[in-house]
């Protein structure tokens, strides 16, 4: 077995070419810093964000006091963890990735969620551009509109907790004064922008107690 075989793969899927990278290192810094090993432009995500090492031949993966946090398989991640075949990571909820260990099998990389191609909203992910039954959202909606419909959309079929919608829409004052009724007219104006195309469908469904889901049709 070569020598790259026997090393772990970051696999992902959301970006256009489906990227894998093999970690070459025993230690790589994933971030938004160009210092970074391996960096990703996203605004949400740290300047270094998280560390994937191995020690005893075993990788773990220590959050670096990232501000908006890291889920590993849906459980935010506390100090260090080791990493397992097939774990999904999330950093910040925006970037989305699967660790592939050594000498395992790389799979086809995890499908995006199936209303990327189908249902009645669709997003241009690349574009930032919402469409229900293919007539766009115009004018466009407000960011915090959008990255809250895009948490929903990349998430087809669970629901997101209020923390994670502060998060992903005020990542800059997490945990620090967003009240329940700013989220709730959010979704209230969320709503309504969705409606003036499709008044006839409830796109936002709250699940009291728990949070927020897309109902996609």
């Amino acid at each position: 077995m070569s020598e790259q075989s026997d090393r772990p793969i970051l696999i992902f899927p959301e970006r256009a070419d489906n990227a894998q990278i093999t970690l070459t290192q025993d230690s790589v810094i994933i971030g938004r810093g160009e210092d970074s090993d391996i960096v990703l432009n996203e605004r949400q995500v740290s300047r270094h964000h998280v560390r994937i090492y191995k020690e005893d031949d075993v990788y773990y993966i220590a959050d670096l006091d990232s501000k908006n946090g890291t889920w590993v398989n849906g459980t935010q991640l506390k100090g260090t963890q080791r990493l397992v075949d097939g774990d999904e990571i999330n950093l910040a909820l925006a970037i989305k990735f699967q660790f592939i260990g050594t000498g395992a099998t790389a799979p086809l990389p995890f499908d995006l969620p199936a209303n990327i191609t189908s249902g009645r909203l669709r997003l241009d992910l690349d574009a930032r551009r919402v469409f229900i039954n293919e007539v766009e959202v115009n004018p466009p909606l407000s960011p915090p509109q959008y990255r809250m419909l895009e948490m929903l959309y990349v998430n087809p079929g669970k629901i997101c907790t209020r923390e994670q919608v502060i998060a992903t829409v005020w990542p800059d004052v997490v945990g620090d004064g967003v009240s329940e009724q700013a989220i709730d007219a959010l979704v209230r104006r969320l709503r309504d922008r969705l409606a003036e195309i499709d008044p006839d469908w409830q796109y936002i469904i709250t699940v009291r107690g728990h949070g927020f889901r897309l109902n996609n049709g």
